[in-house]
């Protein structure tokens, strides 16, 4: 059997680390192809002005990092584009000088807000602050100095191809936008390219507590002309973690953070109007009182954070941005938003999701301690919420405990634990502990494994006033080979029936799962037309937890055949056929009902329930079109027509999944966002219409300065639904059950417009200036525009301030 030898050189690779010698670099110049990969930076005494020019003395004293390679779409050669970064550090910042050499006026760079510059040319560097090869923070600019931060965890989910991908396999997991760190940058674009400097003050990082530092480091460049990303380290695409092939920052000392202590008081107004139900063109607007709250983040350690809150600010300065939901079995899931859960999230990192800060509705105050002791992660949260609900309601005011725990292990693996606790006022409590690991070994092979129980009791009472306690597990394993020519994944996975998250996020649950993918990519010179190229194919089934246990046949079969390639210049393509079999699902359709004549006496009518026809085959298409990022546009698209079920009525249609998302830049000030989506369901028997959803939105931002801008976002939902019949079988119309008996399943329509105005001012994170106003309209006929009529509108204001003591 393989499997054994495979597992053991697995936990070898895993407690042993690899250890390559180090390329000696010339003096004060490393080269990253050449493997000059740990940096000594300088120590300087000195401090200099943040003006994007590098004429300082400190500079002609800096470390210089050269020599970088092509990563994305295709790796392994030298840059087009010359690259030179310099860094030293001062007691209290480090600093880093980026000349990135580009040919006259091909720069791409525009004046937006924080973390929107993903279009432009820029450059980002990756600090391992940890030297943990698993994780590191994110400090990006474009040419004008604007910023985009982050972190970026390993994890091991890395996509392997499939649907929805013009780019083939994930050569390394994206940065996490969510956090924002306070730092200085100031760029320019110069006749030969561009010239940016960049301060990081230490009491914006964590890091070990030792008296010599070694970090990790990597510095990468996007070419926004080229459709290219560049990496300092000569790091490939064919290995299990990016992170691990960086260089280090070596023999840092005499760091200074001094007291790191941040006050941010909050302060925030709204006004809410609606039509009076009397007279619906008078308006009556509530304002609220004013609410005051408040964070405060203290550095215990050089490794470990305490942030605490008091009535945190609301985060909706824009509505979610709505999503078509394609089962309706599945939730959606919708980002972290709040600034208070934001600072350090990558710490709560958790397979299968079960830590969801959202789940948090509106605490009262909240606490929570990160960071990093003995080569072991850290996350401690406590928050009492306040949702909202009426009085005497269970669970009013749920109390959360979160704990997540990752040791490191070895060269890159670690393994990890959570523990989840909510408790509810009426004597209801949620509780999840479980335990996960990630073992990388062989450089391009990943085990990951988790197992977790939970434990829940109804906030409320039964009738009879029992309280049954439910028990279930949650359980997972993946292997995965990410080689440059050939990977593949399988896994499995399942989640009892009776396991809760409710501190987490579980999209569909009473599930079983079980796929394996297979795929190959091929490279071709980096001036041929098509650059990469490859596909892949991907086996999927969807059981019911219990038939999987009992070794039933499964309710979704899935059979995907996908292909992609990368085209010079930035283009992506992709196509793929999807053969499937859906079984039906009698859960989803139990309060159904349609009429019959009784047998034997035609004359009597009977309300029955609803049976499905029992399986129901697919075929479909898929295509998928990704832009380059030209100065002023791009794009991309995707769309699935074919056969497919019909989860209305539980029958065969002709389908149309389509999204479309445009950026538009008319100036280096102006930025227009639109995205179209569609959803689509014909009958096939007649080609009449069962459903339809219709979502465009747009997004207009101006930035009239660096921290201020103006945004408009607009969103417009139509959706339709006809009158429900059993169409797979007899034609006859839907029945609803109700408290009050039988309700035809009749036609449905909507069609709501949404409108938000905002004034933005944010000098740096944490201090902010909102001013914003938000309408809700409806009208009768969809995509009118000149018939809404308001429903509801609202004012807000929020005003923040950042002491960093």
């Amino acid at each position: 059997m393989p499997f054994p030898p495979l597992l053991a050189a697995a936990v070898l690779a895993a407690v042993v680390p690899e250890s390559l010698p180090p390329r000696r670099s010339a003096e004060g110049v490393f080269h990253g192809r050449r493997g000059e990969l740990d940096v000594a930076p300088p120590r300087v005494e000195a401090e200099v002005q943040i003006d994007g020019l590098l004429t300082e003395a400190a500079w002609a004293r800096a470390a210089r990092l050269t020599g970088f390679s092509r990563f994305q779409p295709t790796d392994g050669q030298a840059a087009t584009d010359s690259t030179e970064v310099l860094v030293w550090y001062s007691p209290t910042a480090i600093h880093f000088g980026v000349r990135a050499f580009a040919p006259a006026g091909t720069v791409n760079a525009t004046l937006a807000d924080r973390d929107r510059i993903g279009g432009d040319d820029h450059v980002t560097i990756l600090l391992s602050t940890f030297d943990d090869a698993r994780q590191a923070v994110a400090f990006a600019v474009n040419p004008l100095g604007i910023q985009m931060d982050g972190t970026l965890v390993e994890t091991g989910n890395l996509s392997t191809g499939g649907l929805n991908n013009s780019g083939g396999a994930q050569a390394r997991e994206n940065v996490d936008l969510s956090a924002d760190f306070v730092y200085q940058s100031k760029g320019r674009v110069t006749a030969d390219g561009y010239e940016v400097e960049i301060r990081i003050p230490f009491k914006s990082l964590r890091y070990q507590p030792r008296d010599v530092q070694r970090w990790g480091i990597n510095v990468l460049r996007r070419v926004t002309r080229l459709g290219a990303e560049d990496s300092w380290a000569p790091a490939r695409r064919g290995m299990a973690t990016f992170l691990g092939q960086g260089g280090r920052l070596t023999g840092l000392t005499d760091l200074r953070r001094g007291l790191v202590l941040d006050l941010t008081p909050v302060v925030t107004q709204r006004s809410e109007g609606r039509p009076l139900r009397a007279d619906p063109n008078t308006w009556d607007y509530r304002v609220r009182r004013p609410e005051v709250g408040g964070n405060v983040r203290w550095g215990v350690t050089n490794n470990l954070t305490l942030n605490g809150t008091v009535r945190p600010d609301f985060s909706q300065v824009e509505a979610d941005a709505a999503q078509v939901q394609f089962d309706p079995r599945s939730a959606l899931f919708f980002p972290e938003r709040r600034p208070f859960f934001l600072d350090g999230i990558e710490q709560f990192s958790v397979p299968s999701n079960l830590i969801y800060t959202r789940r948090i509705v509106q605490p009262s105050a909240a606490v929570k301690l990160t960071g990093k002791v003995a080569g072991t992660d850290v996350a401690v949260l406590s928050a009492v919420d306040d949702p909202g609900l009426p009085r005497g309601t269970p669970g009013r005011h749920p109390v959360y405990n979160i704990v997540r725990v990752q040791r490191d292990v070895g060269a890159q693996s670690r393994v990890g634990a959570v523990v989840t606790d909510r408790e509810a006022d009426g004597g209801g409590y949620n509780r999840v502990g479980g335990l996960d690991t990630r073992i990388v070994f062989g450089k391009v092979y990943a085990l990951q494994a988790q197992l977790v129980g939970s434990q829940t009791r109804a906030d409320a009472p039964a009738a009879d006033g029992s309280r049954d306690v439910r028990e279930g597990p949650l359980w997972q394993a993946v292997m995965q080979r990410n080689g440059r020519r050939f990977g593949f994944r399988y896994s499995t996975s399942g989640i009892h029936p009776d396991f809760v998250a409710g501190s987490g996020f579980i999209s569909r649950g009473s599930i079983a799962r079980a796929a394996a993918s297979h795929r190959v990519t091929f490279f071709n010179a980096p001036t041929s037309r098509v650059m990469s190229y490859g596909g892949d194919v991907v086996l999927d089934g969807t059981w019911k937890y219990r038939d999987f246990t009992a070794g039933r046949e499964a309710l979704e079969k899935k059979l995907h055949f996908n292909g992609n390639a990368q085209l010079r210049g930035g283009w992506g393509v992709g196509g793929s056929v999807l053969v499937e079999e859906f079984r039906y699902d009698p859960d989803l359709y139990a309060n159904y009902y349609y009429t019959q004549p009784r047998a034997g006496n035609p004359a009597v009518v009977d309300t029955v329930p609803y049976v499905g026809t029992p399986a129901l085959p697919n075929l479909d298409y898929a295509v998928t079109l990704n832009t380059p990022q030209f100065k002023k546009f791009s794009g991309n698209l995707f769309a699935i027509w074919g056969k497919d079920e019909n989860f209305y009525e539980w029958a065969s249609s002709d389908i149309l999944f389509l999204t479309l998302n445009t950026t538009t830049r008319p100036t280096d000030r102006l930025r227009i966002d639109a995205a179209y989506q569609i959803q689509r369901f014909a009958r096939a028997r007649d080609g009449s219409l069962a459903g339809q959803q219709q979502i465009p939105r747009v997004r207009v931002e101006y930035q009239l300065a660096r921290p201020v801008f103006v945004r408009f976002v607009g969103q417009y939902i139509a959706a339709q639904r006809d009158s429900l019949r059993d169409e797979g079988r007899t034609q006859q119309p839907v029945f609803l059950r109700t408290a009050n008996g039988f309700v035809r399943a009749g036609a449905q329509r909507s069609n709501t417009f949404r409108g938000d105005v905002l004034f933005s001012f944010v000098p740096n994170p944490g201090t902010v200036f909102f001013a914003g106003y938000g309408s809700s309209a409806s009208e009768p006929d969809p995509l009118r525009f000149g018939q809404l009529r308001r429903t509801t509108d609202g004012f807000f204001l929020k005003w923040s301030y950042l002491f960093r003591v």
